[in-house]
């Protein structure tokens, strides 16, 4: 949507959020608070999901080749993990947890490569792409072992993960709304 103007809006804090309240509400359940539930698995499609894709296109509208596979990837990845949650439930095969492990492990990878791209940018992008990383790992690694205390682990280090994010995005949007600095996202100092 463009502003007065004719600047186009930032679409990374409805990313960052998306991601953000997603991985929260998901990791209390891996963290043992809940039960998954199908409030986990609507907010996982339709903002973890489609809102990370929506922001994901327009990062690419705006020329942002980081934020669009970040976001477009994301979006997808939580469009698929309901798939895999759902499918077993209508009657096709379940995965194993080497599968599930596979799953989460290449995600790992693609997370570990994209947290090497942080290093250019803000300290905020840093956490959240280090903690997502971790968090990813320490999935794959839980599923791989059979190991709930590993995952249950992992869902607190995923309430970090997502906080981190959801901050990245608020931030955004009040610094922009006022201006300034009110919540600081250490931008990386130009050279």
């Amino acid at each position: 949507m463009s502003l007065s103007n004719g600047v186009l809006a930032n679409p990374a804090p409805l990313g960052l959020l998306g991601f953000g309240m997603t991985t929260v509400l998901l990791n209390i359940h891996n963290a043992g608070f809940f039960p998954m539930t199908s409030m986990v698995l609507a907010m996982a499609i339709f903002y973890g999901g489609i809102a990370q894709l929506i922001a994901g296109v327009q990062e690419w509208r705006v020329g942002n080749t980081f934020g669009a596979t970040a976001f477009t990837s994301y979006g997808c990845f939580w469009l698929t993990l309901v798939t895999l949650i759902a499918l077993p439930k209508m009657g096709f095969v379940g995965d194993s947890g080497a599968s599930m492990a596979a799953y989460l492990g290449v995600w790992g990878v693609f997370t570990l490569f994209m947290f090497i791209g942080t290093l250019r940018l803000s300290r905020a992008l840093q956490i959240i792409f280090g903690s997502a990383t971790v968090l990813i790992f320490m999935l794959a690694y839980g599923k791989a072992t059979g190991n709930e205390e590993v995952i249950r682990l992992a869902g607190f280090e995923g309430i970090f993960c997502g906080a981190s994010a959801m901050y990245g995005g608020l931030a955004q949007i009040l610094n922009e709304l006022y201006g300034r600095t009110v919540m600081p996202l250490g931008a990386r100092k130009a050279k």
